[in-house]
């Protein structure tokens, strides 16, 4: 299959330019691991920076080198979380959704990479200046948890700008080899992708799941608070969460302070729903679930879309002309 360099690969030491991304609940060790053993990176989720959850998907994961992905507002409320990931000395720590500076040195006493996630420009130059060796810039695009503000396409370009030399990856919208080329035409590194993925054989979704993101497309997906409200999420408001529309958002999307006010009663109701009941479960999904048709292996993933990109990279050079 074709190989694409970057200073991403050369940095992490890894085949392709592809993160995984660390989605709490999709992105277990297994995942990891086989994203890893693909010759990307595999990043598993450490849920609201649990340590058990941590232990647990490590654990998984076995001697694959991986690396943990921390939301930063959960770590701040149970920072030796941190401590349980660093033991296992990590390809990388991904830190996400806010301030990542009280971590970095820690991070680098131990030798693990430093990934930052950023959703606006001055979240990249704050991680640049905290230390972060990759920045992630991650549009609304995205599935599950993002900014508001900014769209994957003209995010990246933007910071690959103003954070250079430092490699930067694009996170938001892509699934397959063209969203691949068209990163690296952006001047990114490398992409990062969860949405793909959750649709894999080692994915923690449970099958039923798997299947609804094949069946779905883009334009059912919007970004909304209500699921996190009804489960007691403390998400900032800053960053909702894309996922499929359904019957409970339907009820609830611009109604999130009446919804808050009867989240008891309505938390009560959502959990005696049935885990299959997309009706009112929560499905995750980003811009491009279009392009999941399928349930492959991660490393099926893998191989795809690096071919597909370098036969998109090559097709683009031989039509310019002087």
């Amino acid at each position: 299959m074709a190989t694409i360099e970057t200073a991403l690969t050369r940095l992490l030491g890894i085949q392709h330019p592809i993160l995984l991304a660390p989605m709490g609940s999709a992105a277990g060790g297994k995942l990891a691991a086989a994203v890893t053993h693909a010759g990307g990176l595999g990043m598993l989720g450490s849920g609201y920076a649990s340590e058990a959850a941590i232990r647990k998907e490590l654990a998984e994961a076995g001697n694959a080198r991986v690396g943990v992905g921390f939301i930063l507002w959960a770590l701040d409320k149970n920072p030796q979380a941190l401590d349980v990931a660093l033991d296992a000395r990590p390809a990388a720590i991904m830190l996400s959704f806010g301030d990542p500076s009280p971590y970095t040195q820690r991070i680098k006493a131990v030798g693990s990479k430093i990934i930052c996630q950023v959703q606006t420009l001055e979240q990249a130059k704050q991680a640049a200046d905290a230390g972060a060796d990759v920045i992630i810039a991650q549009g609304r695009d995205a599935g599950g948890h993002s900014g508001m503000t900014r769209g994957t396409i003209g995010l990246v370009p933007a910071v690959v700008d103003a954070v250079g030399p430092i490699p930067v990856v694009a996170a938001g919208g892509i699934a397959d080899g063209r969203g691949l080329a068209a990163a690296l035409s952006l001047g990114a590194a490398g992409v990062s992708m969860g949405t793909r993925f959750t649709a894999t054989a080692e994915s923690l979704w449970d099958q039923a799941m798997k299947e609804k993101a094949v069946a779905s497309g883009g334009d059912q997906t919007a970004q909304t608070r209500v699921f996190d409200i009804v489960r007691g999420a403390a998400w900032p408001a800053i960053y909702p969460g894309r996922a499929l529309r359904n019957d409970f958002f339907a009820q609830w999307h611009g109604k999130e302070e009446v919804l808050a006010a009867e989240r008891k009663t309505a938390e009560t109701a959502f959990l005696a729903t049935a885990n299959n009941d997309f009706a009112q479960r929560v499905v995750w999904a980003g811009e491009g679930v279009d392009l999941v048709r399928d349930i492959p292996s991660a490393r099926d993933v893998i191989e795809r879309i690096v071919d597909e990109a370098a036969s998109v990279l090559r097709g683009g050079a031989a039509m310019v002309r002087g």
